[in-house]
């Protein structure tokens, strides 16, 4: 896959043409790795597969794993800088970097599934999937409690509050929130505790809930790649990622008539502007609650 992007011979293009300091080459040759990964999880075999979409859904990607912005923008720097090596060597004919954008421009929300995508998304797992039982769990404690996905990962055993319909979260700065949980969700963690988490932990897991095939607690990537899959195979074309079900969750209790504050809770915002951000609904279910409820409309 290395010979397919040519990265041998872009580090050297950073060594000899653009004068790079070791410590620039190895970031930069880090970043495009991570690029190459994606691209072929994603089925690209080589830089003429890369499109300007898919090198989007990529930053976002970025973002999804937890990458802080200024990560993120040396990334997309990394990206360009590949692609004026490749354009110079006559790898590609076209730029598909050019117009991607940092998170300095990142304006808009990530989609929100409807209810409906989120009912397929749930139902996914099938029994013929070796890890279902534990794929069901992770994407039912996900949306049902929206949680960010280094909060999927770092969930314990002992924080699944079943007789109480909780979950106990530990959220950005080890900020403790507990964080109601429904029946689906307590089932779904229950039959996978009792049917295949004792079969995959190996001593490795560390109390964690979420375990790899290795026994060991998921990676962002890990969960990523769990959920692409799903998305996948419940037919759904938006771009979806764990923030994704977050917003979704949000936006699906405040579309209920939740309040705005108990949202800010369940979500572990410590300022409710940021939970703000989560009333940006459709329009359209906008327009029917004031045509429903405004004496004029």
């Amino acid at each position: 896959m290395s010979t397919a992007f040519h990265l041998e011979v872009f580090d050297n293009f950073l060594s000899l043409e653009k004068g790079s300091s070791a410590r620039t080459r190895e970031a930069y040759r880090r970043d495009i790795e991570r690029l190459v990964t994606y691209a072929a999880i994603r089925g690209a075999i080589d830089p003429l597969s890369l499109n300007s979409k898919l090198l989007r859904e990529y930053v976002y990607h970025l973002k999804d794993l937890g990458l802080a912005p200024a990560s993120i923008r040396r990334n997309v720097s990394a990206v360009r800088t590949y692609y004026r090596f490749l354009l110079s060597e006559g790898h590609v004919v076209r730029d598909p970097s050019e117009r991607l954008e940092t998170p300095k421009r990142w304006r808009s929300l990530p989609d929100v599934l409807s209810v409906d995508e989120v009912t397929r998304l749930l139902a996914a797992p099938t029994l013929d999937e070796p890890f279902a039982f534990r794929d069901r769990a992770l994407l039912e404690l996900a949306y049902g409690a929206g949680l960010r996905v280094s909060e999927w990962i770092s969930l314990g055993v002992r924080d699944v509050l079943m007789e109480d319909a909780l979950v106990r979260v530990f959220g950005k700065g080890s900020k403790e929130r507990l964080v109601p949980i429904g029946r689906t969700a307590i089932g779904a963690v229950a039959v996978y505790l009792r049917e295949l988490r004792p079969r995959l932990e190996k001593g490795d897991g560390r109390g964690v809930l979420l375990l790899n095939a290795r026994g060991a607690p998921l990676t962002r990537m890990g969960a990523w790649k769990i959920l692409r899959k799903y998305v996948e195979a419940a037919g759904i074309t938006k771009h979806v990622s764990p923030h994704t079900l977050r917003h979704s969750f949000a936006t699906h209790l405040l579309e209920g008539g939740a309040d705005l504050r108990a949202v800010q809770e369940m979500l572990g915002h410590a300022d409710i502007s940021t939970t703000q951000i989560y009333t940006h609904v459709d329009r359209e279910y906008l327009r029917s609650v004031h045509k429903q409820y405004h004496p004029r409309a």
